[in-house]
């Protein structure tokens, strides 16, 4: 499959979300799957069955042991995400759009842009290797750097780090957070951990001590400094 043929919308997507889940490496379960798109279980089993039977096959799929990428469905789970990050990038830089903005404008128009276009948009943006959120966009020949990041949520008291990732499903946590100020690049530091519920006090580049509790910690990777 070369870049110029261009897969169904809804195939791209069961792509990307393979890849969300599994990475470079592993296997995704059915139920997984239908949670992170959102559809049944039944519906997920039916498109990975065509996907695992296609020339050439896109998925690996084993019954009871889920779902995995081929060589083929990785390269082009990966040219989407890099369309979506770089549009997402470009919205953010050249048309001010903000974080917490672009990662539905970017679920649209991912799917429809050219190859000579995210080109463009590469070019003008200076090739850059992140999107708004942390992301990493990947390159032009389809591969992504391995990442040190940990979950904020594994962070403990008088620890370091620098805030490289947050997840952009949920544009209310984006918007949260960055009234906090906590945003790829800031630096934050850990004060404090409740073990029973899992709370974490943090330092965010000097400003004022803040309570973050498990579900948004678990949102935020960080480097350890």
């Amino acid at each position: 499959m070369t870049a110029s043929e261009r897969l169904t919308h809804a195939v791209e997507d069961y792509l990307k979300a393979v890849y969300s889940l599994t990475g470079e490496s592993g296997r995704a379960s059915t139920n997984a799957l239908a949670q992170e798109l959102g559809v049944s279980p039944a519906s997920v089993t039916g498109m990975i069955q065509k996907l695992a039977a296609g020339d050439p096959p896109l998925l690996d799929y084993q019954k009871h042991r889920g779902v995995a990428l081929t060589k083929v469905g990785r390269d082009a789970a990966l040219r989407t995400i890099r369309h979506h990050r770089l549009i997402e990038m470009f919205l953010h830089e050249a048309l001010g759009f903000s974080w917490d903005e672009v990662h539905e404008e970017a679920e649209r128009l991912e799917h429809v842009i050219s190859e000579r276009l995210e080109e463009r948009i590469a070019e003008s943006l200076g090739d850059p290797t992140h999107d708004p959120h942390g992301d990493p966009i990947p390159t032009r020949s389809l591969e992504i750097p391995p990442s040190r990041n940990i979950r904020m949520s594994d962070m403990r008291p008088d620890q370091q780090a620098v805030i490289r990732r947050v997840r952009d499903s949920d544009p209310q946590l984006l918007r949260y957070l960055s009234n906090l100020g906590i945003k790829p690049g800031a630096k934050v530091t850990a004060k404090g951990y409740s073990a029973f519920d899992e709370n974490l006090k943090v330092e965010v580049q000097g400003g004022d001590e803040i309570v973050l509790g498990l579900r948004v910690t678990r949102q935020i990777y960080v480097e350890l400094v």
